[in-house]
């Protein structure tokens, strides 16, 4: 199960605010049920003169541009010179990193966003957590509960591994592009620099540096 653990996920826990709760938690799912306290406690500690509170805890960066029709509920994070557009709705959990970009009628919850992570049209995100420069197309989502409503197991290698959780979205390594219309299925997970095909429905383990066809053809990516 090495491949699931965050430190072969993600590449560098600096690229987000919460390298913390990376560094003292092997697997990214035992992360989720930690993000609403985590916020609270370092949202106190950022320092006034780079972040404004707006309402309650809410902390944005003076350097990030929220649409004034953006709706950020608490609480959460929003990190430098990132850009929360036209009617994203950020229902809380959230912590965002820099360089960001939640778009259009995106909607965020209880998530992880690495800095340089972008969701940027009609995006549903929802106990997840998106490496560094990851990338959701247009009306890709994560779906989060199954539809039995029971607890998630996470596929991999024809392994059931418990997480003893009813609610778990995708995880995306670094650099990993999801195309448009696609659905990662309640406990995704996708190792980082890999390609998913448009209009995909993703369950389980999919390795880095594979690109996803459909799930009987996922191929190893090819550097040019």
């Amino acid at each position: 199960m090495k491949a699931l653990e965050n430190k072969s996920l993600f590449q560098d826990f600096n690229k987000t605010i919460a390298k913390r709760l990376f560094e003292e938690n092997t697997y990214p799912w035992e992360i989720l049920p930690k993000i609403h306290g985590f916020i609270l406690e370092i949202g106190e500690t950022l320092p006034e003169e780079e972040y404004d509170k707006i309402g309650d805890n809410v902390w944005i960066a003076k350097s990030a541009t929220v649409a004034p029709t953006a709706f950020i509920n608490g609480p959460a994070i929003i990190g430098p010179e990132t850009e929360v557009r036209h009617c994203a709705f950020i229902r809380g959990n959230a912590l965002v990193g820099s360089g960001a970009v939640v778009g259009n009628s995106t909607e965020l919850k209880n998530v992880i966003l690495f800095d340089g992570v972008q969701v940027p049209h009609y995006n549903y995100v929802g106990d997840s957590i998106l490496g560094y420069k990851s990338h959701m197309g247009a009306g890709s989502i994560t779906s989060n509960v199954k539809s039995d409503k029971k607890l998630i197991k996470i596929s991999y290698k024809g392994e059931k591994i418990e997480t003893n959780m009813k609610k778990i979205g995708g995880i995306l390594g670094d650099f990993v592009e999801v195309g448009c219309g696609t659905v990662m299925n309640p406990g995704t997970i996708i190792g980082g620099y890999s390609n998913i095909y448009p209009l995909s429905s993703v369950r389980g383990y999919v390795a880095d540096h594979s690109i996803y066809k459909n799930q009987n053809e996922i191929v190893e990516k090819k550097e040019d």
